[in-house]
């Protein structure tokens, strides 16, 4: 077992993993921006190290300076967390370098699958089903149009080294496939430095559905369920369930296999998610492997029993996986996490400083967040300051739960996403389970703030 773990990371991921590694006997190492000092992640661990100004650059994106932090804490292992450098292969290979643990997969795996045309072709051989579309990148905007013409439209434009949305881009017919294409390279090579795009056919009225899968050095592999992800704007997760409304016992066996011959296929050690897009007769079709913790990882946690941090650190250090027989899923799970940011305006963010801050309780309701009242959000990072979790029997119950939390929740200073959560929480095609990926374009929200 580690001696002490440095927490690549900012903010409540960083919080969480040193909660777990406190249940374990693990000392903590902090790392932090000047524009981070008061944040609790930097208050909790037993050592926290300035590595840096405020932009992420200086600081979480550089190298040398945590490696230089891991090395005078004398930490033994590095968790990244999500975002940041959690699936550089880069960052892996130097930590090992180093003879420093990194609480994720290899760089070879990091690779493998965080090319997305590379990871299709993978999951292809392994027996994965995957989305119609050409097999590899594409060589330019005319084999872009050949390809689409070929399969039919509408389709999709994808950033093979992308994520968040960016390089993404949706054709209807043949007339804007050439601009599509440079438009996606130029994004996909500005966010990511590599502007290699793929194509796939687009499934209409999808849902996003994600199986979490953990793993272990002597090549045992499970999963914990499914995640249903299709509650999201500009394809950024917003609100998130476990188990999904539209999967069933059946469908759940079927898909959950699928995960495991994909983590398999590349032998996956730790936690990881599988993601997939299911259509209205659940088929389903893989879309990428995330080599990281997820944000929404708390739901599967409330419906398994299982913490999926400390599992993270228990198979990086050679434990053995628990066994699926001890696995069950136990009623309803829902989250939101909560953003800095004004809905009504296009959902701008909101930094600045949190004058009241009140946080739900009662029986079914978790919080993960690193803020508190006077604390101010950076401009820097990303707009989340936290997450409402709950836990009921039923989906129904859990649906009101969150309702119940929401509305118990203070946060003044900032505009936040709460009230648009709650009229979501409250909408009828929610309630019944019935949407998909594209509820939020439709979803009227002034309308319902109004009534």
């Amino acid at each position: 077992m580690y001696n002490k773990i440095l927490i690549a990371n900012r903010g409540e991921i960083a919080l969480r993993v040193i909660r777990a590694c406190n249940e374990l006997g693990i000392k903590t190492v902090a790392i932090y921006s000047t524009a981070d000092e008061l944040s609790l992640h930097v208050k909790f661990a037993d050592e926290a190290v300035c590595i840096g100004p405020p932009p992420s650059s200086d600081s979480y994106l550089n190298i040398p300076r945590i490696i230089a932090a891991a090395e005078i804490t004398d930490a033994d292992a590095i968790h990244p967390g999500y975002g940041f450098l959690s699936e550089s292969a880069k960052f892996s290979k130097i930590c090992s370098e180093n003879k420093i643990t990194f609480l994720g997969p290899s760089p070879t795996i990091i690779d493998s699958m965080g090319n997305k045309a590379k990871a299709k072709q993978t999951m292809k051989k392994a027996g994965v089903p995957v989305v119609p579309g050409g097999d590899g990148t594409l060589s330019g905007p005319e084999e872009a149009l050949l390809k689409a013409n070929e399969m039919g439209y509408p389709v999709m434009l994808k950033a093979s080294a992308g994520g968040g949305g960016r390089g993404m881009r949706f054709v209807e017919d043949e007339s804007n496939v050439i601009s599509a294409f440079k438009s996606a390279n130029q994004e996909a090579l500005t966010s990511f430095g590599n502007g290699d795009i793929y194509i796939e056919k687009f499934i209409e009225n999808p849902r996003h559905i994600e199986v979490q899968v953990l793993g272990d050095s002597f090549g045992n592999i499970i999963h914990l369920g499914e995640r249903e992800c299709s509650i999201q704007r500009r394809h950024q997760k917003l609100i998130e369930e476990s188990p999904s409304p539209l999967v069933d016992s059946s469908t759940r066996e079927r898909i959950g296999k699928a995960a495991i011959r994909g983590a398999k296929a590349v032998k996956y050690i730790g936690v990881g998610t599988i993601e997939f897009l299911m259509d209205k007769n659940k088929n389903f079709y893989f879309m990428e492997m995330n080599t990281r913790i997820q944000v929404e990882h708390p739901v599967t946690e409330m419906v398994t029993g299982v913490d999926l941090i400390k599992q993270q650190i228990l198979m990086h250090a050679g434990e053995k996986i628990i066994e699926p027989r001890e696995l069950k899923l136990r009623g309803h799970s829902i989250e939101c996490r909560i953003n800095a940011e004004d809905p009504s305006n296009n959902f701008l963010p909101f930094p600045g400083n949190i004058t009241s801050f009140h946080m739900p309780g009662g029986k079914g309701v978790r919080v993960d967040s690193h803020a508190y009242s006077g604390y101010e959000i950076p401009r820097y990072y990303d707009s989340m300051i936290g997450k409402i979790i709950v836990h009921a029997k039923s989906r129904k119950r859990a649906i009101l739960r969150m309702q119940r939390a929401l509305q118990e929740t203070i946060i003044d200073g900032p505009k936040t996403t709460i009230p648009y959560q709650l009229a979501i929480m409250k909408d009828n095609k929610f309630i019944s389970g019935n949407f998909d990926t594209s509820f939020l374009e439709n979803f009227e929200y002034k309308n319902k703030i109004n009534k």
